[in-house]
């Protein structure tokens, strides 16, 4: 019996083993594959992702971009969306200062507006733009007319100079040539003033404009579902709409007083280009935009980083700019100083200097003459001073009777 119980131990451990070997090689084997598992889904991950980012890349085609932007072209003042089956006048309306104007013209604008209303047999759709005011094209506008004024101030002054230096001319006619020569200089000058005036607003890029629009659209199944138009029939028929609706709109909106104009395709296509590029549209104008056949208008978003670097960028010449303008006004020359001082004395140098051409011209003048000359002169001076004095003495009273009132 006790053999057998020894037999039944030595079993019983040596099965104990076996189970765990087994566990611990299923163990293994379960982990192993897991592993090669995930090694595989992450490869077939990358694979998948790889042949998406090349399906992407092939599709971003020109095509795609049309759709993107739904519409395929400009023809004829007109936008075509849904491949010819929609079209687009554009009317630009000019607005009325409403808070201006009296009672009666108010209400002559809300009645206006409001027949306007009533006269709508189609769908409109009433679109405002906000832009950037591009000052550029304004100051080359006004250096060119600058410039012509300069060239006519130059031919006065040799005119008016040429006649001075002859003598043949009347008083009349150098009093004449004079005042035209003020005129020009002052008109040069104030031209200049303008210049400056714009450059410095153009420097600030929050100086904003609205422009009022009033988008009208055609649909080609209004022509019903059995027509037999071709392409360009259907182009004619939706332009003839459109430009009777839109002259429709002119006139019922010039009963308020609003402007209005039908928007050419070059005026469509800034219109378009102003709303894909509000960041760009004022540096890339566009001009660059029509030489590249309206690829542009599709753009994407700058990388934000990229927007706070230029800010920053921006701030630091900013800044920097300020900075040196005032050490360069702390640092003036000796020269700028010995100006600034001579300005400062200036009526008392110009009657030091009246006493010394009254003394150089005291022969021709007669020495009698002179010296009442200079000692009016001199008067004066002692008045002024006198004047200060008192000033200066009532202020240093007012200030004793405060100190005093202070101590009681």
């Amino acid at each position: 019996m006790n053999s057998a119980d020894q037999v039944t131990q030595v079993l019983t451990i040596v099965l104990i083993v076996m189970i765990i070997v087994l566990v611990i090689l299923a163990a293994a084997f379960l982990f192993f594959w897991t592993r090669s598992r995930k090694k595989k889904v992450e490869e077939e991950t990358q694979e998948e992702t790889t042949s998406d980012a090349k399906k992407i890349a092939k599709e971003y085609t020109k095509q795609s971009i049309l759709k993107f932007m739904e519409f395929e072209g400009i023809e004829d003042n007109m936008i075509i969306q849904k491949k010819g089956m929609r079209y687009i006048m554009v009317v630009e309306c000019q607005g009325v200062n409403y808070d201006l104007m009296s009672q009666n013209e108010k209400i002559g604008v809300e009645e206006g507006f409001l027949q306007f209303l009533n006269t709508l047999r189609h769908p409109i759709q009433i679109y405002v733009q906000t832009r950037t005011v591009n000052l550029n094209d304004s100051i080359e506008g006004y250096q060119r007319k600058v410039e012509e004024i300069g060239y006519e101030l130059e031919k006065k002054k040799n005119e008016y100079l040429k006649k001075l230096q002859s003598g043949s001319a009347t008083r009349e006619e150098l009093n004449k040539d004079f005042f035209e020569v003020t005129k020009q200089t002052n008109l040069y000058e104030y031209g200049k003033d303008i210049i400056a005036n714009t450059q410095r607003m153009s420097l600030n890029k929050n100086v904003l404009s609205k422009k009022y629009y009033v988008i009208i659209p055609y649909y080609v199944e209004d022509l019903g579902p059995n027509n037999s138009f071709d392409k360009e029939e259907i182009r004619n028929i939706a332009f003839q709409e459109l430009y009777t609706r839109a002259q429709s709109i002119i006139r019922t909106l010039s009963a308020c007083d609003v402007g209005g104009k039908i928007l050419n395709s070059e005026e469509l296509a800034d219109l378009l280009y102003i709303a894909y590029n509000r960041d760009e549209a004022e540096v890339f104008s566009i001009d660059r935009a029509a030489r590249s056949g309206y690829d542009e208008l599709y753009t994407t978003a700058p990388d934000v980083l990229d927007k706070t670097m230029r800010a920053l960028d921006e701030e630091v010449e900013r800044r920097a700019m300020a900075l040196a303008n005032e050490k360069v006004i702390q640092a003036r020359s000796p020269k700028q100083q010995q100006i600034d001082q001579k300005r400062a004395r200036l009526e008392e140098l110009v009657k030091q200097r009246a006493q010394m051409i009254i003394k150089q011209n005291a022969a021709y003048l007669g020495r009698q003459t002179a010296e009442s000359a200079t000692r009016l002169i001199e008067e004066e001076n002692n008045q002024e001073e006198g004047g200060t004095n008192d000033v200066e003495e009532k202020q240093k009273k007012t200030t004793r009777r405060r100190k005093s009132a202070a101590n009681e």
